[in-house]
Formats: C-alpha cells, sequence, structure tokens
C-alpha cells in the first residue's frame, strides 16, 4: 500500500510530499500527531514546488554567469557604495516602477551587478529576462523577418525586470530604435528596467539618433532611474594580474 501511495504521489508530481514521505517509511515517528504529519508533507511539497519555480525562473531569465548578491566585491574602488547597492537588491525599485543605469568602462562589473539584482528578483519570484544589447537587436530582426514582433514584445512585457547589457556598442538602426521605444513606451511607470552601458548617459541621445525617438525614450527610461557610475580598472584584468 505505501508504495502505490508513493508512486500515486509521484503521478501526480507531489515530489517533495513523496521525497518526505518515503524518508518517514524508513524512519517512521510516533511522535507525530496525524494533523503534524500532513502540515509536514504539505510544507515540504510546497518548498520543493517553490525552489523548482526559482530554478524555472532564473533559466528562463537567460543569465550568462552565474553570479550570487554574496560574492560582490565591495573593496575594490570602483565608486560602488555598498549601503546604496544593498538597498537595490530588496528589490524596492521594482515596487516603484524605476529603472537602474549601470555605466562604466569594460571590465568593472556591470553585468554581474545587474545580473546579481536580477538573480534576487528570481529568487523573490519576479519574472527576469536578461539579454544583451547585440542579442536584443538579432531578436528583433529576426522577429521582423518571421512576423512575430508582437509576439516577441509580449515575450518582453512579461518580464517584470528586463535587463538590457552592453547598451549602445553595436550601431542602432530604424528597426531596432523602434523596438526600443516600443519596448520602453511599454514598461513606463508599469515595471522596471535595467541598463548597462560603456557609454555615458549624456552620450546616449547622440548614439540612438533620430532626435524625436530618442528624447522619448531617454525622457521615459533615464529620468526614473537610479544611477551607478562605476569607475576605476578592470576587475577581470586586476584578478589575471593577480593570479
Amino acid at each position: 500500500m505505501n508504495n502505490t501511495t508513493v508512486t500515486k504521489m509521484n503521478d501526480m508530481r507531489l515530489l517533495g510530499m513523496s521525497s518526505l514521505y518515503q524518508q518517514q517509511l524508513s524512519s517512521p515517528s510516533t511522535e507525530l500527531t496525524n494533523d503534524e504529519a500532513i502540515a509536514m508533507l504539505v510544507d515540504a511539497e510546497w518548498e520543493n514546488r517553490h525552489n523548482r519555480k526559482i530554478q524555472n525562473l532564473m533559466t528562463k531569465a537567460g543569465f550568462k554567469t552565474g553570479v550570487s548578491a554574496m560574492d560582490i566585491d565591495y573593496a575594490s574602488h570602483r565608486n560602488l557604495n555598498k549601503n546604496n547597492f544593498q538597498r537595490l537588491l530588496t528589490l524596492e525599485f521594482i515596487g516603484q516602477k524605476e529603472n537602474i543605469i549601470f555605466t562604466g568602462s569594460t571590465g568593472v562589473g556591470k553585468s554581474y551587478l545587474a545580473q546579481a539584482i536580477g538573480v534576487a528578483a528570481c529568487q523573490m519570484t519576479i519574472p527576469v529576462l536578461y539579454c544583451n544589447f547585440a542579442t536584443l537587436g538579432g531578436w528583433i530582426k529576426l522577429a521582423h523577418l518571421d512576423g512575430s514582433y508582437f509576439k516577441l514584445l509580449k515575450k518582453i512585457s512579461r518580464a517584470k525586470l528586463l535587463i538590457i547589457d552592453d547598451f549602445g556598442l553595436q550601431a542602432f538602426d530604424n528597426q531596432t530604435r523602434q523596438a526600443l521605444m516600443d519596448i520602453i513606451e511599454d514598461r513606463y511607470e508599469r515595471t522596471s528596467t535595467i541598463i548597462t552601458a560603456q557609454i555615458p548617459v549624456e552620450q546616449w541621445h547622440q548614439t540612438i539618433g533620430e532626435g524625436t525617438i530618442a528624447d522619448a525614450i531617454l525622457d521615459r527610461l533615464v529620468y526614473s532611474s537610479h544611477r551607478i557610475e562605476l569607475e576605476g580598472d578592470s576587475l577581470r584584468k586586476n584578478k589575471k594580474l593577480k593570479g
């Protein structure tokens, strides 16, 4: 009968409950009441589903490296205030529909910091989408070719936190410029976006081109953003030299 119960649990995908039930069968406890035993089974199933949901969100987010907020280097002189950044890790900015912009030269840790916030959001079961600017441009071009442009916009819209890495490293064309306008317009005062860029914000208007569209994008994106301007040498270079 016990084996049948375990099989049924697995068939119903009650994997957390099944695992704990099998542990209880191998080392039964007479100290638990029926109510306590049921509560433990339900808790095990809830935790298992919660962890699987987080892992699924992490996979869908598309992060390019394994990151953790616990591994952030606050000691390097790169203009990163620990107190301010840990406030961002509370994710209150998402509730406030605010954005974050990281700027600085290559290797100072912009991508890592952006993805660390993204991982924290996934752990709070907030949908995240990460892509670098070149990848986003590729998605846009392909979507125009195969007629799935509005499907792409819907996919991006579902992310409560969008992270665009290496903004502006590739030249804007009309399709990318208009698509970025569509994306930012849709997200404005509704959800949050993180941008990392080597290009200073003061040069974004020229980088985007087409003055009217550039004005509209920057008005919706920059003025509701937390801005962190990182400084210093490349962390990757320093790590290699130390190695």
